[in-house]
C-alpha cells in the first residue's frame, strides 16, 4: 500500500532528509516493538544531543514520498497498539560490569548514556563484552555484527508508511537511503552522513511480554521486581558508530535493541542491596550454628553444659592415656606366684602340764616336731662344764671323724696340760704325762665323759696351733653366731670362767646340732670308759640318768659351779610306732639349798629335776594326725590379687604332746612354680614342724591355676 504525506523530520547534517522505499515483512511486523516514545534525546558518540524525532506533523519524507497524518486509518491504528505494548512490557536489560554481577540499569528518563541492552533469548543479542548463545564476544565501542540469513525475498514497494518499532523516519545518504532491515545494523535514529539517517531496525518483543501487553499494572510490577532483584549496573559506554553497509541484493537483519523501560519508581534504599566484601569469620560452635540456622536461641550457659564440654574436650586424651597405661602395666613381666599357707601353726589337741622347777629356766625340744615347752626367763646365766659341747662341736668341725669306730689323729699331751690336772677346784684328768700321745676319739672322751677341763685347754691349743687359747674361743663364739645363738657368749673353752653365759633355748639349738654327729653321740651315751695310758677307767657324772632304763637318755652333758649352780643339757629316745624320735632338754641355774662348794649339791638337784620332766614328755610324747587328704592348706597367690586354693594330697601324722603348736610352712617344690596347672597337679610341699625329721606332704592345686586377669593385670601398682 502506498500513502502519501506531509509531515517533516529534523535533520542534524548537512542537507535535506529523505526518506525511500521500504520493505516490509510480515512475519517481522507481527511483534516488532516500538521505537523510544517521542521527546527522548539520545546523546551521540561526541556528546551533541539527537534532534527529537516526532511523529506525525514534525516528520518530513524526502522527495516524492511523504509520512504523516495524512497515513492511512489503517497503518496508524496498527501501530498505536504495538508502541504502547513495546512501552509498557518491554524487558529491562540487564548489563554487566564485568565481574559477574548483574545490574539494574538507572530508571531515570534523563540519563546522559544508555548501556547497550542485552541479547534476550527471543531477539538473539548479546550483552556486549560477553559471548552469548547467538554470537561471540565483541569488544566495547564496537556495533554488532548483524546476523546473517537468508532473507525471504520479496516485491519492493514504492513507499510505506513507518510501523511502530521501525522509527518514523530513516537517517540515510545523500540522495535517499533505504529503510528496513537493509538500513545497516545501527539501532535507533543514528547520526549519518550528509543529512541523511538510517530508520531504526524492527526488534522482536518476548511472546511474554506480547502476551501480557494490555496488562499494564502486570508487566510495570514485573519491571519492578527485576529493578529490585539486580543491583545497580556500572554505567557502559555506548558504542562507536558502524557505517552503513552498502544494500546488496540479499537482505540482512538489523540487530536492533530494546527500548529502554518506562520510568518507575526508584525503589526503596534499604531493599537495594548494598555491595560488599564478605570476610571470613571464625567457624561457630555447633549449638551456635544449629541455633542460627534453626532462629532458635542457643541455650544459656550452665554448669551442667560447661561440664559436658570439658568432658567431650579431655576425653579423648583421657582415652590416650589410658591406652598407654593399659599397654605398658600389659607388657610388663607377671611377678613369681608364692605359696602361702593357710595356718601358719597347728596346735596339738590337749594340755600338757610339765613337773618345772619354781626357779631356773629350762627347755624341751623334739627335732623334726619343734618345741615342745619352754620353762623359765630365758636371760644369759653361766653354763659351767656345758661349754665342753661348743668345743666338741668345734673339733669335729674343724676335724670330723669319718665314723664312730675311727679313732682320728694323735694328739701330744703338752705340759700345760699335765700341770692343769693337779689343780683342785676343777674337774680334771689326773695321770697325764708331758709327750704322751692319745688319738682324737679318746681325747673328746676324756673331754665329755669325766669332764676334764685341762684336756679342754689342750685340744683348744691342738687345733689353733698355738699356745694361746683365743683363737680357739674366737671359733666357739663364731660357730654360736651360725646356730643362731645370740644370747651365749664363750670366755674359755672349758666354761669354768663365769663369764660364759648362755640360756636353755640357745643350748637347745646346739644340742640338735651336735646330735647330728654320730662320733659324737657315741661318746656321749657313754656312762664310763677305759682309755689305754691311764691308770684307772673314766666315769660319766651323769650316770644316774644314763643308765635309767626307764629314761633312755643317751647324753648330754653336765656342769656345776659355784657361780652356775647345777645345768644339764640331756637327750632321750622314745619309740612311736614305727619311729623313736629324739627328745632334747635343758635346765640350767639351779641352786641348792645351804652353802655349796662348786657346786656338787646343785648338780644333784638338776639331775632330779629334769628327771621328773623327762618322765613326763616321755609319756605325753605320740602321734597325731593333723593334715587330712583334700584338706584346704593354702593357696597359690600370683603377684596380683589372684588366690588359687591348695590342697593336700595324702593324710599326715606327727609326732608331738598335747597342746603343742606344730609349725606349718609352705614349699615349693623340685622345679619351679608355674604360673599355670590343671586342678591335682602338685605345685609344692607342706612341712609340719621344722629342724631334722619334719614330716613333709605333696599339696596340689585344687582349681586350675590361670595366669593374672586382664583387670589385675592393668591394675597393678608393685
Amino acid at each position: 500500500m502506498r500513502v502519501d504525506g506531509g509531515d517533516k523530520a529534523e535533520t542534524s547534517g548537512a542537507g535535506p532528509a529523505a526518506t525511500g522505499p521500504t520493505e516490509e515483512d510480515p512475519e517481522e511486523a507481527e511483534g516488532v516493538e516500538a521505537p523510544e516514545p517521542a521527546g527522548r534525546a539520545e546523546a551521540s558518540d561526541d556528546g551533541r544531543e539527537e534532534p527529537e524525532t516526532t511523529s506525525g506533523s514534525e516528520a518530513t519524507a524526502g522527495p516524492g514520498v511523504t509520512a504523516g497524518p495524512e497515513a492511512s486509518g489503517e497503518s496508524k491504528e496498527a501501530a498505536e497498539p504495538e508502541q504502547e505494548a513495546g512501552a509498557e512490557d518491554a524487558v529491562v536489560p540487564e548489563a554487566s560490569d564485568g565481574s559477574g554481577e548483574t545490574a539494574v540499569p538507572d530508571p531515570a528518563p534523563d540519563a546522559e548514556e544508555t548501556p547497550e541492552p542485552e541479547r534476550t533469548a527471543d531477539s538473539g543479542e548479546t550483552t556486549p563484552g560477553r559471548e552469548g548463545p547467538t554470537g561471540p564476544e565483541r569488544e566495547p565501542g564496537t556495533a554488532p555484527a548483524a546476523p546473517r540469513t537468508e532473507p525471504t525475498p520479496q516485491a519492493p514497494q514504492a513507499t510505506k508508511t513507518p510501523k511502530a518499532g521501525e522509527g518514523p523516519s530513516g537517517e540515510g545518504t545523500t540522495g535517499g537511503a533505504a529503510s528496513g532491515p537493509d538500513a545497516g545494523p545501527k539501532a535507533g535514529p543514528e547520526k549519518g552522513t550528509r543529512g541523511g539517517s538510517v530508520a531504526p531496525a524492527p526488534v522482536r518483543v518476548p511472546s511474554w511480554a506480547r502476551e501480557n501487553a494490555g496488562d499494564g499494572e502486570r508487566t510495570s510490577e514485573f519491571v519492578a521486581l527485576k529493578a529490585l532483584e539486580a543491583p545497580t549496573p556500572a554505567p557502559t559506554r555506548t558504542p562507536a558508530p558502524t557505517p552503513p553497509r552498502t544494500p546488496t541484493s540479499t537482505r540482512m537483519p538489523a540487530p536492533t535493541r530494546v527500548p529502554a523501560a518506562a520510568p518507575t519508581a526508584p525503589a526503596p534504599a534499604a531493599l537495594v542491596p548494598e555491595r560488599t566484601r564478605e570476610v571470613p569469620q571464625p567457624p561457630q560452635p555447633p549449638l551456635d550454628m544449629l541455633a542460627e540456622l534453626t532462629n532458635t536461641p542457643p541455650p544459656a550457659e550452665t554448669p551442667r553444659r560447661t561440664a559436658l564440654r570439658r568432658v567431650k574436650i579431655w576425653t579423648p586424651i583421657v582415652l590416650v592415656l589410658a591406652g598407654c597405661f593399659a599397654g605398658a602395666q600389659l607388657m610388663r613381666p607377671l611377678p613369681e606366684p608364692k605359696l602361702v599357707a593357710a595356718d601358719s601353726v597347728h596346735t596339738v589337741d590337749g594340755q600338757l602340764t610339765l613337773p618345772w622347777p619354781t626357779e631356773g629356766q629350762g627347755a624341751i625340744r623334739v627335732p623334726g616336731s619343734g618345741d615342745i615347752a619352754v620353762f623359765g626367763e630365758q636371760r644369759p646365766v653361766p653354763t659351767a662344764s656345758v661349754a665342753k659341747v661348743m668345743t666338741a662341736y668345734v673339733i669335729l668341725k674343724d676335724h670330723p671323724l669319718a665314723k664312730p669306730t675311727d679313732k682320728g689323729p694323735d694328739i701330744t699331751v703338752d705340759a700345760a696340760a699335765v700341770a692343769d690336772g693337779t689343780s683342785e677346784d676343777e674337774s680334771r684328768i689326773e695321770g697325764l704325762q708331758a709327750g704322751a700321745k692319745y688319738s682324737q676319739q679318746d681325747m673328746l672322751k676324756m673331754l665329755m665323759i669325766p669332764s676334764g677341763n685341762n684336756v679342754a685347754r689342750l685340744l683348744a691349743r691342738w687345733d689353733s696351733g698355738t699356745d694361746s687359747q683365743a683363737a680357739f674361743v674366737a671359733k666357739m663364739n663364731a660357730a654360736a653366731a651360725e646356730l643362731g645363738m645370740k644370747d651365749t657368749v664363750y670366755t674359755d673353752p672349758s666354761g669354768l670362767d663365769k663369764a660364759t653365759v648362755s640360756t636353755a633355748v640357745d643350748q637347745l639349738k646346739l644340742a640338735e646340732a651336735v646330735m647330728k654327729n654320730d662320733s659324737f653321740r657315741a661318746i656321749v651315751k657313754l656312762p664310763n670308759a677305759t682309755i689305754p695310758g691311764l691308770p684307772k677307767p673314766i666315769y660319766n657324772n651323769n650316770d644316774s640318768l644314763l643308765t635309767a632304763a626307764d629314761l633312755s637318755v643317751k647324753g648330754i652333758k653336765t656342769g656345776s659351779s659355784t657361780a652356775a649352780g647345777g645345768t644339764l643339757l640331756w637327750a632321750s629316745f622314745k619309740s612311736v610306732g614305727e619311729e623313736t624320735p629324739l627328745i632334747l632338754g635343758t635346765m640350767m641355774d639351779q641352786h641348792a639349798d645351804g652353802p655349796d662348794l662348786n657346786g656338787g649339791d646343785s648338780l644333784k638337784l638338776v639331775k632330779e629335776n629334769s628327771r621328773k620332766v623327762i618322765e613326763a614328755v616321755r609319756k605325753a610324747l605320740a602321734s597325731t594326725p593333723v593334715i587330712h587328704k583334700g584338706q584346704v592348706v593354702g593357696h597359690v597367690d600370683d603377684g596380683l590379687g589372684g588366690r588359687t586354693p591348695l590342697v593336700a594330697t595324702k593324710d599326715l601324722n606327727a609326732i608331738g604332746v598335747p597342746g603343742q603348736q606344730l609349725r606349718l610352712t609352705l614349699g615349693g617344690g623340685a622345679v619351679a612354680l608355674p604360673h599355670t596347672a590343671k586342678a591335682g597337679a602338685e605345685v609344692g610341699v607342706l612341712t609340719v614342724g621344722d629342724g631334722v625329721g619334719a614330716k613333709t606332704v605333696p599339696v596340689a592345686v585344687g582349681v586350675d591355676l590361670a595366669e593374672p586377669s586382664f583387670v589385675n593385670r592393668l591394675t597393678r601398682l608393685g
